[in-house]
């Protein structure tokens, strides 16, 4: 399992990257084995303002569709 010295975990699997006042957000190496084959990824609209621990966006894979939440407070300022 691929666990870089950077990224700050959420206990339901999120992580994130910080540089400086941004953030980059994604999820663990678990998470992505568990879902298996990602199908769609719902992200959350620019210029949203998210609270940690909310539903941000929806990963959907082959075998179920899971919840992704904030692991802190800010403005989603771009989608990858």
């Amino acid at each position: 399992m691929n666990v870089p010295d950077d990224l700050q975990y959420a206990p339901t699997h999120e992580w994130i990257r910080l540089d400086g006042a941004d953030g980059t957000v994604g999820i663990s190496d678990h998470a992505q084995a568990e879902l298996t084959d990602v199908v769609y990824v719902e992200l959350p609209k620019v210029g949203a303002q998210v609270t940690a621990g909310q539903q941000v966006c929806v990963v959907e894979s082959v075998k179920a569709a899971s919840d992704i939440y904030a692991p802190i407070s800010g403005t989603i300022t771009r989608g990858q």
